[in-house]
């Protein structure tokens, strides 16, 4: 806290028996000027500014800069930002303690103890990125998943579980409880957090940083929090300000109420497309308006989950009466919800009807608008109305040169003309494919898996509700899902099975396949498993354009699954529906998704559930599921109890795992830092197109057995049943630096029409994997660049994108434009991202990927200064750039002179 009582704005407030001391936004307002106006997300920075007051990190000037920013509803001021907590996963912790233990033996190294490197924030690691849906659609499908999961990851749960000992302000959500976002809106955040210091209890807003790009969910919570990689999350834990300039606020303004039939899906996917739209990479959006008053803090969660998907850096909703009755839903003990709802009104951070803040720009939308709605193919913010998804896929069919029209000739058809439910023989070809009892040819469109997976959706009582509704009245006249479709239930919270067994619907869910398969993040981030040999077979055969259709929110290109060219976000309802139609040329808004009992067609209408039948069915919900699943939530089962550790400050690295190495960022550091080189005769290691996500860049997903990475497996003797994911690896180098630019869908423009992690070895034009060709060139000690388009690095905060960059030899980035979380890693990894200054970009400089690239004058970097780019191309010809340096703080800037942040915050904290 503060040391000096920030010029007497220091207060009390006495909540039923409990005095709490706090920071008066009132009493500063008198010395820095009304700010009535400014939105709820910069009260929380202004807030956080006034409490860490030093003079240095966080100044007078810092605070009037945040009240001033309502004079032009921006502001190019820098400030440092300190969240209460920190929030991980297990696929980004896992690097991450990883780091922390290497810290700790290098302080070792210089003859510090290793006790020094230690979070000061508490730090709650959620493990729910592991399981795969291996086994799906029977009663064992959940038992035996687990069982995997435990195999495969023993190795890393014993490290966590070394951590969670080592370590101070640590705690580890064992696995099987849920997804870190859904624990985090159910049990973790409080809105309102107290921290006992100097003998007095303080509170300040509830506020994070986490190590996925979806913790902004909590926002719904009134809890201001957004993703961030790995790299800056342990700089926040480890006591380093998160520095950030004073952001643009987007006002997004809600009226009116959603239509009957239309979900809290087909809402998210028009606000995301909407915001996309808009351009709010970057900023702050707030929602407002009197149409909060009848959203539900589960919608509201719904919406502010998908901001990394709009591209904002978070998506608030303030804090009112919903939020204390979702609070208190949720079992939040009594004196919480009071202490919430006095502060946040003491403070002026509590929503008010009819109250605007100032905004930067605003944007509205009346909910009466929307309508049903999917996403896709492969970007998110892509809608399309569930009346257009036949014809969406059939101009992409067209689109890819195939033979639509001929496939047309059989659509389906039964003598009558009317869509027939299932023909072994669709579109009147021979069956081909004989699996779970019946024949059937696979076809263009196909829908190969139909997940209920966790993050945007399982939060969310009333999709899910409405989902259990569907699958009631489907089972009841008979229907049943494809036999192709592979079917998965994988809540975000164990509260989720409560409720759909109380209200009578995991029964019928159960009968269409969607048995539960595990508690965590499956389908969204790649662990969706296996397909069916047979299926594999059929897709890779006859090159088949196939579907998934998923509740989640991520649908990039080889995300999924690498043979499902197509994946749809929809609504968990409508994932069971697809799973009825069993393909996505089926227009499941006018046609039959088939026959009752009776030979009658059953329409989508006749299934739907109404919103009197899902809000009878919500109103089940009850507190005392959220008290009893969350009551022992860091015990674990007795699979993880068993687990046995070595205790110790320092971990004992064994140089047989696959799993997790002593990574070498840290090697032959010094207590001060060597001075910035300049780049000299670089050689271009991929030239890349625009919207290139951290999906392609980073490992994820299934590790191909012929890849450098599933070279290296097999050669440490690891089967390829066993390779497990690149996120269930992440805590071994070896395995993710063969695996960055390794994805199956990117294009390295420097070869033509291939895909996949290839490029093209400059000195003798030999096409090879990325890894094998940085090797080459790192045994002739030549650097490397990237060169990308537009939107680099959208997507996930993952840190590997730039660990992985940085170990393969990559000094710079050259792109035209940045998404905010991966300019921010690369810099905390030392590899200087550079844009290509207005006008310029790859393709109007003719560059092929031969050229020879020197940036000079990095030892005089300033933020945002221009920066010398030498091009020499393959004739000889040179091309002088003054390219714009993306460092845009001045603690980034020392971050990159320290060749990265953890190499500054362990220096920092050494003794002087």
């Amino acid at each position: 806290m503060s040391p000096d009582n920030t010029k007497g704005t220091l207060s009390e407030l006495t909540v039923g028996n409990t005095t709490y001391h706090y920071y008066s936004l009132k009493k500063a307002a008198e010395q820095y000027g009304d700010f009535t106006r400014l939105p709820f997300t910069l009260k929380v920075l202004l807030e956080n500014q006034l409490r860490f007051q030093d003079g240095v990190t966080a100044t007078e000037d810092d605070i009037q800069a945040l009240v001033d920013w309502q004079k032009e509803a921006r502001s190019t001021r820098e400030i440092g930002y300190r969240p209460a907590r920190v929030l991980m996963q297990d696929f980004t912790g896992v690097p991450g303690v990883v780091d922390l233990a290497a810290m700790r033996d290098a302080v070792a190294k210089l003859g510090e103890k290793p006790s020094r490197i230690n979070p000061l924030s508490p730090v709650d690691l959620v493990i729910d990125h592991s399981v795969m849906v291996d086994d799906y659609g029977n009663p064992e499908a959940f038992e035996d998943n687990v069982k995997i999961e435990m195999q495969r990851n023993h190795e890393r749960y014993e490290f966590l579980r070394w951590g969670q000992q080592a370590f101070d302000n640590f705690s580890v959500v064992p696995p099987g409880t849920g997804i870190c976002h859904q624990v985090n809106l159910e049990y973790l955040g409080k809105s309102v957090w107290t921290k006992e210091e100097d003998g007095k209890t303080f509170a300040f807003p509830d506020t994070l940083v986490g190590t996925d790009s979806h913790t902004t969910m909590i926002n719904g919570l009134g809890v201001l929090g957004w993703g961030v990689g790995g790299i800056e999350a342990e700089a926040a834990m480890l006591g380093q300000p998160v520095s950030m300039l004073i952001p643009e606020v987007i006002g997004f303004k809600l009226e009116g109420k959603l239509r009957e039939g239309i979900t809290a899906t087909d809402l998210v996917l028009t606000v995301t497309q909407m915001l996309r739209k808009k351009g709010v990479v970057g900023k702050f959006v707030e929602f407002y308006g009197d149409g909060l008053k009848d959203l539900p803090l589960a919608d509201r969660a719904t919406i502010a989950n998908m901001a990394p998907e709009y591209g904002a850096t978070c998506g608030f909703f303030p804090i009112d009466d919903e939020t204390l009755t979702y609070m208190k839903l949720t079992g939040r003990s009594q004196e919480q919800i009071e202490l919430v709802q006095a502060y946040a009104q003491e403070q002026g951070m509590w929503r008010e009807a009819g109250h605007e803040p100032i905004f930067t720009d605003t944007l509205s939308l009346d909910m009466d608008s929307v309508e049903a709605s999917l996403a896709g193919p492969k970007r998110p913010q892509d809608r399309v109305a569930l009346t257009d998804m036949s014809a969406t896929f059939e101009k992409l069919l067209a689109d890819q040169s195939k033979d639509a029209p001929a496939k047309e000739e059989g659509r389906w058809q039964s003598e009558g003309g009317s869509t027939a439910p299932f023909v072994d023989n669709s579109f009147n070809e021979e069956p081909n494919i004989e699996h779970r009892g019946h024949n059937f040819r696979l076809q263009d469109g196909a829908v190969v898996i139909a997940a209920i997976t966790s993050c945007t959706n399982t939060s969310n009582p009333s999709v899910l509700m409405a989902a259990g509704l569907v699958a009631k009245k489907a089972v009841e006249k008979g229907l049943t899902s494809k036999p192709w479709v592979k079917t998965s239930l994988a809540p975000g919270s164990k509260v989720v099975t409560d409720y759909l067994a109380t209200a009578g619907f995991q029964e019928p869910l159960n009968a269409l396949g969607f048995n539960l398969v595990g508690y965590g993040c499956t389908t969204c981030i790649g662990n969706s498993g296996p397909l069916p040999e047979q299926i594999d077979a059929a897709i890779q055969d006859d090159n088949l354009t196939v579907a998934s259709v998923l509740s989640g929110n991520r649908n990039f290109e080889g995300r999924i699954h690498p043979l499902i060219k197509t994946n749809w976000l929809a609504s968990p309802p409508l994932v069971v529906a697809y799973a009825l139609a069993g393909n996505v040329r089926l227009d499941i808004s006018k046609e039959s998704l088939g026959n009752d009992r009776d030979g009658n067609p059953v329409y989508l209408k006749d299934i739907w559930p109404s919103q009197k039948e899902i809000a009878e069915a919500v109103e089940r919900v009850r507190s005392d599921m959220y008290r009893k699943e969350y009551a022992e939530v860091f015990d674990g089962d007795a699979a993880w109890q068993s687990i046995d550790i070595t205790p110790g400050e320092v971990y004992e690295w064994s140089k047989d795992s696959t799993y997790i190495q002593h990574p070498p960022f840290f090697e032959g550091m010094g207590r001060e830092p060597e001075p910035i080189q300049d780049v000299k005769n670089a050689s271009v290691l991929a030239k890349l197109g625009d919207s290139v996500t951290t999906d392609h860049i980073s490992p994820a997903g299934s590790i191909k057995p012929d890849s450098p990475a599933g070279r290296y497996l097999q050669e440490h003797g690891v089967e390829v049943k066993d390779f497990n994911s690149y996120g269930s690896r992440r805590g071994n180098h070896e395995v993710m630096m063969r695996g960055t630019f390794a994805n199956v869908r990117i294009r390295n423009e420097m070869l033509d029409g291939v895909e996949g992690g290839f490029t093209r070895y400059v000195p003798n034009g030999e096409q090879m994997a990325i890894y094998d060709a940085a090797m080459k060139y790192a045994e002739e000690g030549t650097p490397l660049v990237v060169i990308a388009g537009k939107e680099y690095g959208t997507g996930s905060s993952r840190d590997w994108a730039a660990k992985g960059t940085r170990l393969l030899g990559v000094r710079a980035v050259i792109a035209e434009s940045y998404e905010r979380i991966h300019r921010s890693n690369l810099i905390g990894m030392g590899v200087l991202p550079l844009q290509f200054p207005e006008g310029e970009d790859r393709n109007s400089l003719g560059m092929t990927g031969d050229e020879t690239i020197s940036i000079s004058g990095l030892g005089d970097l300033n933020p945002g200064a221009s920066v010398k780019v030498s091009i020499t191309f393959a004739d000889g010809n040179t091309k002088e750039l003054d390219a714009l340096c993306r460092i845009d703080t001045v603690n980034e800037l020392e971050y990159y002179r320290h060749g990265g942040i953890l190499h500054y915050v362990l220096r920092s904290m050494l003794p002087k």
